[in-house]
């Protein structure tokens, strides 16, 4: 089993361009899985990933599709 990298949170918060107190919300509210371990949180890339794919929006389009523009 391959192991995982931890991150902390002031790197997630630099990496995601939010304040770290923004990364201990979403740890704190249970949306970002973290491990305390003593002298701070600690984030797998894991963990990280799967915060990003429950915060996604709609999927990009392909340059090969169409888009659909709304006239209001």
């Amino acid at each position: 089993m391959p192991q995982d990298q931890y991150q902390t949170v002031r790197e997630i918060a630099d990496r995601m361009k939010v304040a770290e107190a923004t990364v201990r919300h979403w740890i704190k509210s249970g949306e970002l899985r973290a491990i305390d371990i003593g002298k701070g949180w600690r984030i797998a890339n894991a963990d990280l990933n799967t915060f990003l794919r429950q915060h996604q929006t709609t999927p990009r389009q392909h340059d090969d599709e169409p888009t659909v523009s709304i006239k209001v």
